[in-house]
């Protein structure tokens, strides 16, 4: 399945995790999947929801803003296919944070945001 993974500005860089503007308009009712991770370190946390909602509250979780400089990417996902689609993105990427992925479902694959091993 492929995905657009949202970046910030114009070149397209991504954008800090901590400084996105989620009181965006486009933000507004957006579900889908997303990845945080530390520059030129892990994969942080992986996760699906209403993605204003759940940066929200990872924004609050220590076992998340006590890695330095991350990064956050997303991308639009039909609500019938985010837990396949988080399966597969926690099952490839091995997030540091977080226990419970969707198991019941059947992962989906899709492209990651960038090249990973």
């Amino acid at each position: 399945m492929p995905l657009t993974w949202g970046t910030c500005s114009d070149d397209h860089s991504w954008c800090g995790f901590l400084n996105l503007n989620i009181n965006h308009p486009s933000f507004e009712g957006r579900q889908g999947v997303y990845i945080i991770w530390q520059a030129k370190g892990p994969i942080i946390r992986v996760g699906q929801g209403i993605i204003r909602d759940r940066i929200q509250a990872h924004r609050s979780d220590p076992s998340i803003t006590a890695y330095p400089n991350l990064y956050l990417t997303w991308a639009t996902v039909p609500s019938g296919q985010m837990d396949g689609v988080e399966r597969f993105l926690a099952e490839r990427l091995h997030p540091a944070v977080g226990e419970r992925f969707p198991a019941q479902a059947a992962a989906i694959p899709v492209n990651l945001p960038w090249p990973y091993p």
